[in-house]
C-alpha cells in the first residue's frame, strides 16, 4: 500500500493533536485526508475536506482507516459503521464506555485483513515495557502484592466545564475510571492480567461538582492469592504516581521516571522455609534498572506509527483493540461493586452492568455541574499526557 489516507472523526483535544500530528508528517507512511466534527469550529486548522457527519466521512472514499476520538458511548456506533465499511480504525480509549459495547464492538471486526487498534500510549513508555519483559521472564517470581497509587490526573471545574458530555453518566459514562485511568487499567491487566475478585469503593463528585466518580480505591484478588490495591483520583495536587509490585523474588519501583529492583539474593519462600534466624531477611541487591530514552515524537505518535506499519508491513499491534475490554471490564466493576455496595466475581455481568449504568443515566442530575465556570481557558493540553 501507498501511503495510508487517514481520516479522524471527532476534533476535541485529543483528535485535534492526532490530526496536527498527521498534517506535519510526523507518522511515515500515512496523510491526514479528512476530518468530522459536529461543529466546524476547528476545520479551519486543517486544509483538508471536512465533513460534520463522521457518517459521510466514512463513506466518502476519501480515507482508508479512522482515528475516532469522540465521546464515549459513539466509540462503539462509529467503530462499527467504520468496521462494516472496510476501514482500519483506531479507538480511542475507552474503546467503550461498558463492557457490553464493547463486546458489540468487538464483534464488528470480522476481517482479520482491517487493522483494529486501540489509543493505550502507555504500552509504549520504555519503563512499563521492562517490567513486562522482567515478570514474564520471570525475574520477580511469583507475585504476591501490587500497589499502584495514581493520584496525579488532577483537573480543574474549568477542565469538567470545558463539555457538556464531560463527567455525566450519559456522555462519559463514569469519571476517572473511564476517562483518565484507562491507561492505568490497561497497563495492570497487561502486565499482571484479570483479577478474580473486585471491591472498590467510588467516591462521587468528592472533590468536584459532577456526577461521576473523581476519587476511587480498589482492593483486587487473584486465584494464586496476589492481590492487587490502586488508587485514583482527579482532585489531589501534586499527587503520585507509584507502582510498587512485590514478588518471591523481590520488589520493583516505578516512580519519578526510575525504574528500581530490589532484588533478594535469596527467593522470599525459600528464606523462610531454611532460615534459622527469627529476625532475619534476605540479603538484597538495589538496581535502578536502565530503560531507554522515551521517543521524542511522543507515546501516541508511537501508535500511530505502529496502526500505519501494520497496515502496510503487518507489524504486530502494541494495542489491539480486542484488549481494550478489559480495561472497561475493571473499571465497570468498580463502579458496580460501588453501586451494589460488594465484592465482585469476575468475569463481569456485562447486562447487569449496563441495566445499573442505564438507571444512574435515567437519574442524571446535570444540575451538579452548575458551578463549573463559564469562561475556560485554553492551557496546554499536552500537559495531560505521558503518566
Amino acid at each position: 500500500m501507498n501511503e495510508v489516507r487517514i481520516g479522524v472523526i471527532g476534533l476535541g483535544n485529543m483528535g485535534a493533536t492526532h490530526a496536527r500530528t498527521l498534517l506535519e508528517g510526523k507518522v511515515p507512511g500515512a496523510v491526514l485526508s479528512a476530518v468530522s466534527d459536529v461543529v466546524d469550529r476547528r476545520f479551519p486548522d486543517f486544509p483538508v475536506p471536512s465533513f460534520l457527519n463522521s457518517t459521510d466521512l466514512i463513506r466518502s472514499g476519501l480515507v482508508d482507516a479512522v482515528i475516532i476520538a469522540t465521546p464515549h458511548f459513539s466509540h462503539t456506533s462509529t467503530g462499527i459503521e467504520a468496521l462494516e465499511a472496510g476501514l482500519h480504525i483506531v479507538v480511542e480509549k475507552p474503546i467503550s464506555a461498558q463492557k457490553s459495547d464493547c463486546e458489540r464492538l468487538i464483534a464488528a471486526h470480522r476481517d482479520p485483513k482491517q487493522i483494529f487498534c486501540a489509543m493505550f500510549n502507555q504500552r509504549t513508555d520504555p519503563r512499563y515495557r521492562k517490567v513486562r519483559d522482567l515478570i514474564q521472564q520471570g525475574e520477580l517470581g511469583e507475585i504476591r502484592r501490587i500497589n499502584w497509587i495514581i493520584t496525579d490526573w488532577f483537573r480543574t471545574n474549568a477542565y469538567y466545564g470545558s463539555g457538556g458530555w464531560r463527567a455525566t453518566w450519559a456522555g462519559e459514562g463514569g469519571g476517572v475510571l473511564l476517562n483518565q485511568a484507562p491507561h492505568n487499567l490497561d497497563l495492570w491487566q497487561w502486565l499482571f492480567g484479570m483479577p478474580r475478585r473486585i471491591r472498590a469503593f467510588c467516591k462521587f463528585g468528592k472533590y468536584h461538582p459532577i456526577e461521576v466518580e473523581d476519587d476511587v480505591t480498589a482492593y483486587m484478588e487473584y486465584d494464586n492469592g496476589t492481590t492487587g490495591v490502586l488508587i485514583t483520583t482527579t482532585g489531589e495536587a501534586p499527587g503520585t504516581n507509584r507502582l510498587e509490585i512485590t514478588g518471591d523474588r523481590g520488589r520493583l519501583l516505578v516512580e519519578n521516571g526510575k525504574l528500581l529492583f530490589t532484588r533478594n539474593e535469596i527467593p522470599m519462600d525459600e528464606f523462610n522455609r531454611t532460615s534459622g534466624e527469627s529476625f532475619g531477611r534476605p540479603p538484597v541487591w538495589n538496581v535502578e534498572i536502565p530503560v531507554p530514552v522515551a521517543s521524542p515524537g511522543g507515546q501516541h505518535q508511537l501508535i500511530l506509527e505502529n496502526f500505519v506499519s501494520a497496515i502496510r508491513e503487518g507489524t504486530p499491534l502494541l494495542a489491539p483493540a480486542t484488549e481494550g475490554i478489559h480495561s472497561v471490564e475493571l473499571a465497570n466493576a468498580m463502579l458496580l461493586s460501588t453501586f451494589e455496595d460488594r465484592t465482585l466475581t469476575l468475569p463481569l455481568d456485562a447486562a447487569a452492568y449496563e441495566a445499573a449504568l442505564n438507571e444512574k443515566i435515567r437519574n442524571s442530575n446535570l444540575e451538579t455541574k452548575k458551578a463549573v465556570p463559564v469562561s475556560i481557558a485554553s492551557g496546554d493540553f499536552a500537559k495531560s499526557f505521558g503518566r
